[in-house]
């Protein structure tokens, strides 16, 4: 007899937790609030709604990034695809356009969606049939497979694939040009036009017949909510049309590759590497909500393509600049541009990699879930772009132009990132060799270094900030106007600071004693000059801000759990306790705590509308589930309580089937019911639920 503990455990490859049937697949509304992402390992990806309807730009079914992790061009934004079974016609599909015209409707014959791992699987009921469509993307490649298999009939179905092609940037909705085709003996090469990369779609089974065409007026409701232009026109090459009989499948492969694997391979290699995931992670017998946040973080880890001199061009060091070669140069892997390194993409669809977020991020994506060595890479891949003591902000969407600056604290997010490192590996060797760039770091900060990031020498607290800079986490920016500037002594920026210096001091110990006390007497005064400033009798909470233009800013916000949080607590005792306490009380809610008090005055209780309702509402009362990890650290320090911790995670089991599948949003409504908002995947969001789910054992609720 099998013993059951050695059998092959059952994981969500195999049980999907993301599953429903018609009572979200046939609502329209439901189905459009839903969103399912694919991506590759660069930054491309391919993601669209459960309802198949394209309700965002950054929806398509092969967003390619042509200069990894960036260049995310929409290749193909999607397919109007049809069946016909037993002499009736079905659609398989779902366009929107100008004037709310909805056009097929194939949600309605959509019986079950369900994400096996993180592939998509639809199941449309035609009469007795059966027809599945899965959709999933090589890792390392920019190319997408779309497969039906009529998975039940009682007798063979007839299928048509029309895809709908562009060449436009992602945050764009511009129609390029009608592309040239050249048609081939499994398919189509598109030609975009001059400088473009071709790209191909191809089918494994039946017939393509060349039809162009364009669809006009292709309507986006996300864009249209946001205040932004919705509407494009995209381009169709022809027409692919196969026959399945039951237990036969086709496959459509969209790719701006070379060569492309079987899709039968494809589809095996993906599921094995999934799988290969969760076994690092020692995830195969966890909760099916930490196997789910597992594959999830996978998504964020990307390998990016950057110049082969990025100190020369980056950091200010002296060289050299050299040009960069373009976006297609790049993509083929010319002259000599192909360098690898590993980062993380803050969020999807619209953003790139961040210092910031990849650094917070990093212990919860890479150390939770097994995958010290990437956790590595990116210690070592960002140490050449410190500039002045500081880590990129940002880095652009295009190559060729230099990363942003303007943070006071990633570099110390960096300093911890390394510290956390550290502590999960015991690898002394990666410290001794970023142990100068640490020191680099703290050295800049003390003399002072770009926007007025300096040391107080007569407090040793650190002061950030400029008129018209946004340099905290708190950075929204809507033209000249930065909604909380934060300029003088943020609170957490202190805390960090204090942090980074003991961290330093530590790492010093027995390599250089003098430096080590030198840091670690600094540390000490800002201690006791934090205490002296951020605490006050007749204020519940700290103060966020000390010493601004405007004098001390005692607004309750979030930012005083790290105070309490971090390794090195600023706070003990009774003091520690009130900072948690106030948070709870007035900041707490379902999904972490909210970024402003409810009885502020400037508190927003939603976020939507424009550019500037969205970013003048950003911080100002939305809920951040990323900070979840700093209140869940900052009470288990002052109770003791693991149990209330977990309490604290359940809700996001039941997050893990709304909004972005399988993830964890950016944002959510500051108001009750806190409707997700923001981006439908964000890093940082993910990496400190898995952080706490997996210090916690991995119970889901």
């Amino acid at each position: 007899m099998t013993n059951p503990d050695h059998a092959t455990p059952q994981t969500v490859l195999d049980r999907p937790l993301v599953h429903f049937g018609r009572e979200i697949c046939g609502d329209l509304d439901a189905g459009l609030r839903r969103e399912w992402l694919v991506t590759n390992g660069l930054g491309g990806y391919a993601s669209g709604t459960v309802a198949g309807i394209n309700t965002r730009r950054y929806h398509g079914l092969l967003v390619a990034a042509l200069a990894p992790p960036v260049g995310r061009t929409v290749l193909v934004a999607g397919s109007v695809d049809w069946a016909t079974y037993a002499g009736r016609r079905y659609p398989l599909s779902a366009w929107e356009y100008a004037g709310g015209w909805i056009e097929p409707r194939g949600y309605l014959h959509l019986q079950a969606f369900a994400l096996e791992g993180t592939i998509p699987v639809w199941t449309f009921a035609l009469a007795d049939a059966l027809l599945e469509r899965r959709v999933w993307m090589v890792h390392g490649a920019n190319t997408t497979y779309i497969a039906y298999r009529l998975r039940r009939g009682g007798a063979s179905l007839a299928i048509e694939l029309r895809p709908l092609v562009t060449d436009r940037d992602f945050h764009s909705l511009a129609t390029p040009p009608q592309p040239e085709i050249e048609p081939s003996a499994r398919g189509v090469t598109v030609h975009a036009g001059e400088g473009a990369v071709p790209y191909r779609l191809l089918a494994d089974a039946g017939e393509f017949a060349p039809a162009p065409d364009w669809y006009w007026n292709v309507f986006h409701r996300e864009e249209a909510a946001r205040g932004l232009d919705d509407r494009t026109n995209l381009f169709t090459p022809g027409t692919f049309t196969a026959t399945l009989r039951p237990g036969e499948e086709v496959a459509l492969i969209l790719t701006a590759e070379a060569d492309v694997p079987a899709a039968a391979d494809a589809l095996a290699a993906e599921c094995g590497r999934q799988r290969g995931l969760l076994r690092r992670a020692g995830a195969e017998r966890a909760a099916p909500a930490v196997q789910q946040l597992t594959l999830a973080a996978d998504q964020f880890i990307v390998a990016a393509l950057t110049p082969p001199t990025p100190l020369s061009r980056c950091a200010g060091e002296g060289g050299a600049s050299t040009s960069p070669p373009s976006p297609v140069e790049r993509a083929r892997g010319v002259g000599g541009a192909r360098v690898e390194r590993t980062t993380i993409i803050a969020g999807y669809h619209w953003f790139n990699d961040w210092g910031r977020d990849t650094m917070i991020a990093l212990p919860g994506l890479t150390l939770a879930t097994g995958r010290a060595a990437d956790a590595a890479a990116m210690l070592r891949g960002f140490a050449p772009f410190v500039r002045h003591g500081l880590l990129p902000n940002n880095f652009p969407d295009w190559t060729g132009v230099d990363p942003g600056y303007n943070t006071a604290d990633a570099s110390l997010w960096y300093v911890l990132a390394v510290r956390a490192f550290h502590a999960a590996t015991e690898d002394d060797a990666l410290v001794a060799q970023l142990l100068p760039t640490l020191r680099d770091i703290l050295d800049h900060h003390i003399h002072g270094t770009d926007y007025g990031i300096e040391m107080d020498p007569a407090d040793a607290l650190l002061h950030a900030g400029q008129p018209g800079l946004q340099l905290t986490w708190m950075d929204a920016k809507v033209g000249d106007w930065v909604v909380t500037p934060r300029i003088g002594k943020p609170v957490e920026i202190n805390a960090l600071w204090y942090n980074a210096l003991r961290t330093v001091a530590g790492s010093l110990g027995g390599r250089d004693d003098a430096a080590a006390r030198r840091y670690d007497d600094l540390a000490e005064r800002a201690r006791i000059s934090f205490r002296q400033r951020f605490v006050a009798s007749d204020q519940a909470s700290l103060a966020d801000v000390v010493d601004g233009p405007d004098g001390d800013d005692w607004r309750v916000r979030p930012n005083q759990l790290f105070a309490v949080s971090l390794p090195f607590p600023l706070l003990e005792g009774e003091a520690a306790r009130g900072v948690v306490e106030v948070v709870g009380r007035l900041l707490l809610t379902s999904f972490g705590p909210r970024s402003l008090s409810p009885d502020d005055p400037a508190y927003q209780g939603d976020y939507g509308g424009d550019a500037r309702r969205r970013d003048g509402a950003y911080h100002q009362g939305p809920v951040w589930p990323w900070l979840l990890g700093a209140y869940a650290d900052a009470y288990v320090r002052v109770t003791g309580d693991r149990t209330g911790v977990r309490a604290l995670l359940e809700p996001f089991a039941d997050h893990l089937n709304d909004a972005g599948l399988g993830s964890i949003s950016e944002i959510f409504a500051g108001n009750p019911p806190h409707l997700p908002r923001g981006c439908i995947a964000q890093t940082w969001s993910v990496a400190e639920v898995l952080s706490l789910w997996r210090l916690l054992g991995g119970v889901a609720g």
